[in-house]
């Protein structure tokens, strides 16, 4: 029987949703979350009987968040934090991205186009 999504969970049902592998030598993947709650005031599980921690979906995605900064984007641990810290500044640099996302492929089109022509006219040259 699985939890429904909005259940709170595990310290390593969160580790397994986020995709967080054992290292090399076998340490436990939870080990990164529990560093994160240390290094980000956001991230606060519920600490309940025997100091076992729960997530809420809300905690989890802000843990998705983290690691895709961390982990898919390189950043480092502060550049992470003022991100977290200034929610106006993430909306800005959402919106900046996707504008360099889309001139960045406004000049790869135009340098395929430029091909292409430079391809037609070759072979008309060649004719």
């Amino acid at each position: 029987m699985d939890k429904s999504d909005n259940a709170y969970k595990t310290i390593g049902e969160v580790a397994r949703i986020l995709d967080l592998k054992p290292n090399s030598k076998g340490s436990q993947s939870t080990h990164v979350i529990r560093f994160w709650e240390t290094q980000f005031k956001q991230i606060k599980p519920k600490i309940l009987n025997s100091n076992r921690r729960y997530y809420d979906e809300k905690t989890i995605n802000l843990l998705k968040k983290v690691k895709f900064l961390l982990k898919d984007q390189g950043m480092t641990i502060n550049g992470v934090k003022k991100i977290l810290n200034n929610e106006a500044s993430l909306e800005l640099d959402e919106i900046a991205d996707k504008s360099i996302r889309a001139e960045n492929l406004k000049n790869k089109l135009l340098k395929i186009s430029n091909k292409l022509k430079e391809l037609k006219n070759g072979k008309k040259n060649t004719r």
